[in-house]
């Protein structure tokens, strides 16, 4: 059993670093948001490859959980994860944004196979996951949401309305990631506008909460 959870963790890491790399293959061909997109390399490996229920060959299958990038912006990150789970080939990525190409600036679900939802407009993300949870539940459906926010998000009023929206509801098939890297396009996050404590505001708008190392692949599995 030790072996086999070392040889899950490594190719776990492995997915990654190969996400890294064709994000920095992307960044080395055309304009794109780096940095957002290389910290969620480990969660995007764990979840498409481990976590979540999807089948490539099927991008549009009911059974399938959804997931929705509300940092938009960092698309090719999640290009990448798309690629390596084989929605499309790899070779693909190297024509983001060129005329006619599936792989967009920003997170387009009419474009590129395997993107659930279109995004960009930062703070909506979480209120498009919960409208997928609850049409979820009215189906009877056992899909589950798993929605990416980045911490420069946390200062939209919308989320926290979500948030709210989410608890009263008891969404428990929700799940909300923040990608709490500390910066967002003016600078630092707690320079523009503090949101800490985060983890406690989040609690107190009725959420289980976890906090773990987003680059620690071993922590992010358990």
């Amino acid at each position: 059993m030790g072996n086999q959870h070392e040889a899950l963790i490594a190719d776990l890491r492995e997915k990654a670093r190969q996400i890294r790399i064709n994000v920095l293959r992307i960044a080395g061909m055309s304009d794109c948001h780096t940095g957002g997109s290389l910290s969620i390399a480990d969660l995007l490996a764990g979840l498409y490859s481990h976590a979540m229920r999807v089948d490539p060959k099927r991008p549009d299958w009911d059974g399938r959980d959804y997931f929705v990038l509300s940092k938009g912006h960092c698309v090719p990150a999640l290009d990448a994860a798309l690629a390596l789970r084989g929605f499309f080939p790899v070779e693909a990525l190297t024509t983001h944004l060129e005329p006619g190409s599936i792989i967009s600036g920003h997170a387009c679900a009419h474009l590129t196979p395997g993107i659930d939802a279109s995004t960009g407009s930062l703070g909506h993300g979480l209120s498009t996951g919960l409208g997928i949870a609850l049409g979820v539940r009215i189906d009877g459906g056992a899909n589950r949401v798993f929605v990416m926010l980045g911490d420069g998000e946390m200062q939209e009023g919308q989320v926290w309305e979500a948030a709210m929206s989410a608890a009263h509801h008891r969404l428990s098939r929700l799940i909300a990631i923040v990608d709490r890297n500390g910066f967002q396009l003016d600078g630092r996050v707690d320079d523009v506008v503090g949101i800490e404590p985060l983890a406690d505001k989040w609690r107190a708008f009725g959420w289980d909460v976890h906090e773990v190392d987003g680059h620690d692949v071993d922590a992010l599995y358990a």
